[in-house]
């Protein structure tokens, strides 16, 4: 009975050779299985990749055209206020002196109605206090109204950044060189000199200069 077992469980080597080649093929197989399943996972993901790639850039797209909208959309608002803005620009300028126009005809109104006056009477003198008074009306209103005041020059000391000397003599009752006659009056806007007032200018004279110099030493 023992040898029987022992001729049983001695196989020869071919044997063992010949069941060798089926266990490799089997792990042949499984390695290709393997293989495959890695293959599938890869092509499954460069497909995810591939789909996320392209909504992005679906996405990409939709963002690029909302900016495109919204910047024609500015421009546009800027182009329509740019173009009011210089509309209204334009008819503020050309409207600017309509106030003044106002006033202005006011005193043309003025001027009329003594005309008027004038030609059924021979009264010059109230003629010429009607022209005063209107003169004198005009000049205020100038003042109150638009702050264009008119210089009191004579009596002044010489200011050339106000006066404008056309012409200049000695006068004994003048210690420095003063403003003795009006030739035409200068106006001041606020406080600019829009024009100078044309004056004659009284000089001291020279010996009194002279005088003024040396007791100032």
């Amino acid at each position: 009975m023992a040898k029987k077992s022992k001729k049983e469980t001695d196989q020869p080597k071919d044997a063992v050779d010949q069941e060798a080649p089926d266990d490799l093929v089997m792990e042949e197989v499984e390695v290709e299985g393997v293989d495959e399943e890695v293959e599938d996972d890869a092509c499954e993901t460069e497909e995810d990749e591939i789909s996320l790639l392209k909504e992005t850039v679906v996405r990409l797209q939709k963002e690029v055209e909302d900016y495109k909208s919204q910047y024609l959309r500015k421009h546009a608002d800027f182009e329509n206020f740019r173009k009011r803005m210089l509309r209204e620009k334009e008819e503020s300028i050309k409207y600017a002196n309509t106030s003044l126009l106002k006033d202005l005809i006011a005193v043309i109104d003025d001027f009329e109605r003594a005309i008027d006056s004038a030609q059924g009477t021979s009264d010059f003198e109230g003629f010429l206090s009607g022209i005063k008074l209107i003169e004198k009306q005009f000049a205020s209103m100038l003042e109150h109204n638009w702050g264009l005041k008119r210089m009191e020059t004579v009596g002044k000391e010489f200011d050339p950044q106000k006066h404008e000397a056309l012409m200049m003599e000695e006068d004994p009752q003048c210690d420095t060189d003063t403003v003795v006659e009006d030739y035409q009056k200068g106006y001041v806007l606020h406080d600019r000199v829009i024009r100078h007032a044309k004056v004659k200018v009284g000089r001291p004279p020279v010996e009194v200069a002279s005088d003024a110099g040396d007791s100032s030493i």
